[in-house]
């Protein structure tokens, strides 16, 4: 009788802590670090500088479940990839879509691969999100022998065997190594490497668009504009270049013509996509969180842009500012240049709370003039709320505070009821 009473006793407060533990952790936010993975295996050393010398490896962070083709060492320095360019340039555009075109956007066990049918299967790969990708050019088509068992993966230019399974965790990442680096169809891969440079003056271009005498100037002042200008010949970039009223609509509080030099350069190169882009593929990005320039020098993961359409026109969200594409300044292979009705201001900087609702643009990139959805101003930064509603979403999290705050009375009771009845 008395074990009873002891279990009894006992078993509110094994409650209570399991309550209080399980009810305040956070959930555990998943993000792929490629490298890192890849560090415990020096035979895959010379394909894992090839994704981080690349934005590759940020491209690969933002998912969720991934199959990575990885080619050896020995393989890869015997492809055409490593024979022509020692090391290979890590700004070409080409370069980051044959990697691209190596990740399966999807998890794939040994198993798995095992259970595709003889005559094969279509798998989609990183590069078909980037719009660059003819018809099915961004597919590869996986196959398996029947009495071997042996695994091959099919472009209509190239083919790789399946060597070995890496490294796996499921169900979110797999690694195999294949014996030969996979080709997209139809791809010219060292085409960026003999185009020559467009010799594009940015600033002049700037200048000559009208509206962006600011940022034509800040370029200058801040010496980045080289930065650019050199990136012109390899992978080619894509400028998101704020009007002048978007400088003159930046309150006061932010002062951002203080920040500090090196702040001021990285807030540039946050504007800037290290790919050529043109109006067509930034519209029909499947994934569309991109890193900037910005992401090679700050960390994977970090200072991204988000870009999607809406209301008809194209948008440029940074988490607490969403920017419309406004016109197109420039577009020539291998530069784009878009003018936005907004500075793009990092997070990273810049808080993470929402600020001010952009304006509609009349006469844009769409059918339709462009509202974008209403967003609170952030209190931090710009002083009292304002008049304006609140961002998309902000009602559930509103909700959700709630929820959390009534948690807490719970828990208090409970432990209350605990002391009382212990």
């Amino acid at each position: 009788m008395a074990t009873i009473f002891s279990i009894s006793h006992f078993a509110p407060l094994t409650f209570l802590y399991y309550f209080l533990f399980f009810s305040t952790s956070p959930t555990p936010s998943f993000a792929i670090d490629i490298t890192n993975l890849l560090s415990s295996y020096p035979d895959l050393s010379d394909f894992s500088n090839l994704l981080s010398s690349t934005s590759v490896a940020a491209d690969i962070t933002h998912r969720t479940s991934i199959t990575l083709l990885a080619v050896p060492n020995t393989f890869l320095r015997s492809s055409d990839l490593t024979n022509h360019h020692s090391p290979p340039p890590p700004s070409s555009s080409n370069l980051a879509d044959v990697l691209r075109y190596q990740v399966l956007l999807q998890y794939l066990s040994w198993p798995d691969l095992l259970r595709i049918p003889p005559n094969g299967k279509l798998f989609t790969t990183l590069f078909q999100t980037t719009g660059r990708a003819s018809t099915n050019s961004g597919f590869v088509n996986i196959t398996r022998n029947p009495v071997s068992n042996t695994i091959t993966v099919h472009s209509s230019t190239s083919n790789a065997t399946v060597l070995s399974l890496v490294k796996t965790l499921p169900y979110n990442v797999s690694i195999f190594s294949i014996n030969a680096l996979l080709i997209p169809s139809d791809f010219n891969l060292m085409a960026s490497e003999t185009r020559p440079p467009l010799g594009l003056n940015i600033t002049k271009a700037l200048i000559d668009g009208h509206d962006f005498n600011v940022a034509a100037s800040m370029l200058t002042a801040s010496g980045v504009e080289q930065e650019f200008e050199a990136d012109e010949g390899g992978a080619g970039i894509t400028l998101f270049v704020p009007i002048d009223e978007a400088f003159s609509d930046l309150p006061s509080r932010l002062k951002f013509q203080s920040l500090p030099a090196g702040r001021k350069a990285v807030v540039l190169r946050f504007h800037v996509l290290h790919s050529y882009y043109p109006l067509g593929s930034l519209e029909s990005i499947v994934n569309p969180v991109q890193p900037t320039l910005a992401t090679e020098d700050m960390g994977a993961g970090r200072f991204t842009l988000n870009i999607s359409r809406i209301n008809g026109s194209l948008a440029i969200d940074t988490g607490i500012v969403q920017a419309t594409v406004t016109q197109t300044v420039f577009d020539q292979n291998p530069v784009a240049v878009f003018g936005v009705s907004k500075v793009l201001l990092p997070k990273e900087y810049f808080g993470s709370n929402p600020i001010e609702v952009d304006k509609p643009i009349v006469g844009g990139m769409g059918s339709e003039e462009a509202q974008p959805p209403d967003i609170a101003l952030s209190p931090e930064l710009y002083g009292p709320p304002s008049h304006l509603s609140s961002p998309p979403g902000s009602d559930m999290r509103s909700a959700a505070a709630a929820a959390a705050e009534n948690g807490w009375f719970l828990r208090i009771f409970l432990v209350l009821w605990c002391i009382v009845f212990s």
